[in-house]
C-alpha cells in the first residue's frame, strides 16, 4: 500500500492473480476495506476443507493428474462468522477513519498519525488523541498541543464504528475488481429514493 498522490490501495490485487471474493454465510464481504480476497490457492483448499461454497468461478482451470477444477472468483463460508463490532485500532484504521488525509493541512502525502496531547504530555495512543497527519505539519506541531501550535485537525478524532470504516473504504476501491464480484460488493448500500 501506498498513500501518496497515486493513491494505491490493495495493490496486491491484479487478474492475474485470480483472487477470490470471500463472503460470508450471509453474503456480505467478510470486509469491504480491506476488501476480504484469498488467493486462489487458499479459496481451493479451503473448498476441498468444505469450509466454504463456490459461489462463482474464472474461466481459468487448475489440473491435476486425476482432477480438473475452475478457479472459484466468489465463495462463501459455510458457517457464519459474526461481524466485529468494534474495529481494531491500527495505523491503517486511523488512516481510513481519516480517509487517507492529513488532518491539519488536508493533503494525501506522506502521512502518519500525530497525537493530539503529545505522548511526552501524558498523551495515549488511543481513537480520540490520534489523527493522520502529513510528516511536515507532525513536525510542525511537535511537541504542542493544538492550543500551543494554533493548529487544529479538520474533524474532532473518535472511535468510528466498522460500518463508518466499511462507507469510508468505499470511497477507496481496489485497483481490480472482477465482474463476478460486482454483485456482492456493496447490495447492503441504502437505495437512493
Amino acid at each position: 500500500m501506498r498513500v501518496g498522490r497515486n493513491v494505491v490501495l490493495n495493490a496486491h490485487v491484479s487478474p492475474s492473480g485470480f483472487p477470490a471474493l470471500v463472503l460470508n454465510a450471509d453474503f456480505r464481504p467478510l470486509s469491504y476495506y480491506p476488501l476480504s480476497l484469498w488467493s486462489w490457492q487458499d479459496a481451493i483448499k479451503a473448498v476441498f476443507l468444505e469450509r466454504v461454497n463456490i459461489v462463482a468461478n474464472y474461466d481459468r482451470a487448475v489440473r491435476s493428474p486425476s482432477l480438473e477444477m475452475k478457479l472459484p472468483s466468489v465463495v462463501s463460508l459455510k458457517t457464519y462468522v459474526k461481524p466485529s463490532t468494534h474495529p481494531a485500532f491500527t495505523r491503517f484504521n486511523v488512516f481510513l477513519r481519516d480517509r487517507f488525509c492529513c488532518q491539519y493541512c488536508g493533503t494525501r502525502e506522506d502521512l502518519t498519525f500525530d497525537h493530539l496531547l503529545p505522548r511526552s504530555r501524558g498523551g495515549n495512543t488511543t481513537w480520540i488523541n490520534v489523527v493522520a497527519a502529513c510528516s511536515p505539519c507532525n513536525l510542525k506541531k511537535g511537541n504542542l498541543t493544538p492550543d500551543e501550535a494554533d493548529m487544529w485537525p479538520s474533524q474532532r478524532p473518535f472511535q468510528p464504528s466498522v460500518q463508518h470504516l466499511h462507507r469510508n473504504g468505499r470511497l477507496f476501491p481496489p485497483n481490480y475488481l472482477h465482474e463476478s464480484w460486482l454483485d456482492y460488493l456493496y447490495w447492503d448500500t441504502e437505495l437512493d429514493p
